[in-house]
């Protein structure tokens, strides 16, 4: 697959790291000889379907291809050479990530070759690595090939609910996926359990922390990511709770705690979908036990 390296190269007296054309090269040479096998060709549409969803991609392979073809030369301009640098990273982060992804997916056996190979998944490629190049976490970007990797490999779910799933990944942050995970681990967790999980000492009602805590519990539920518990009846249906006694909450003065305690938080439908397809190493570990 795909190789990795940090030399270096001179141009013109200055040290240019090379490891960023030699990956774009890699994942190139990659496409051009991927195998006349059907595995083969199957990773080939997904390197394309990836590829051309990210639109500096195509700079750099020229970029590239002129640092490769004009050695000898001034080979790149300075501002050339600013810019691919600039990319480095992120090249090497994509080469990873395409890479990770093929190997799960050849791990997976025949049985997804028609999945990976379909329009329908291919245009989950395509979104994904949008939404990966905009990242700006290694988080976000682990969560999305954990979603093209799961997807390939089980249809629990439509693709409309991948397709939510994967708009949460670009709207949320690192903070509301890590209230998903205390619920996920903990069902029935109140507002205060969950605070008390994450960070522990409980801060002032009017400082920001509380505010910004009660903005990520208002989107998540608003989403449909989490809710508070409810009973439901033997079809399903939930079954309306009884009035709670205004007159003696009005009595004591005070609006409801941020880090209220009475009532329990547990995830959606589609919530559990959202932990399922994202977050399957921490599924893994508690069906585990551990």
């Amino acid at each position: 697959m795909l190789c990795f390296n940090r030399d270096t190269m001179s141009d013109g007296g200055r040290i240019f790291p090379v490891t960023d054309v030699q990956v774009i090269e890699n994942l190139r040479a990659e496409i051009d000889k991927a195998d006349s096998s059907h595995r083969g060709r199957i990773l080939e549409k997904f390197f394309l379907a990836a590829l051309s969803s990210i639109p500096w991609v195509g700079g750099v392979l020229s970029a590239a291809e002129t640092f490769r073809t004009e050695e000898g030369t001034t080979r790149l301009n300075h501002l050339q050479t600013l810019w691919l640098e600039e990319h480095q990273r992120k090249i090497l982060l994509l080469g990873q990530t395409l890479q990770g992804i093929a190997d799960r997916l050849n791990g997976l056996g025949d049985e997804i070759d028609e999945r990976v190979q379909s329009e329908e998944y291919l245009a989950l490629v395509r979104k994904a690595f949008r939404i990966w190049d905009e990242a700006d976490t290694e988080d976000k970007r682990r969560l999305v090939a954990n979603v093209l990797t799961n997807s390939a490999s089980t249809r629990a779910s439509s693709d409309d609910v991948i397709r939510l799933i994967l708009d949460w990944i670009k709207s949320y942050n690192e903070v509301h996926f890590a209230v998903i995970r205390e619920i996920f681990q903990n069902p029935a967790s109140t507002r205060y359990d969950i605070w008390t999980g994450l960070y522990g000492d409980i801060p002032r009602e009017d400082s920001s922390s509380a505010d910004l805590y009660k903005f990520l519990i208002r989107e998540l539920s608003t989403g449909g990511v989490i809710r508070q518990e409810r009973s439901v009846n033997e079809v399903g249906q939930y079954i309306r709770k009884r009035p709670r006694n205004v007159r003696r909450i009005a009595a004591s003065g005070l609006l409801e705690s941020a880090f209220e305690d009475t009532k329990p938080y547990i995830l959606t439908s589609l919530g559990k979908e959202f932990v399922h397809y994202t977050m399957n190493e921490i599924v893994t570990r508690l069906e585990d036990g551990s």
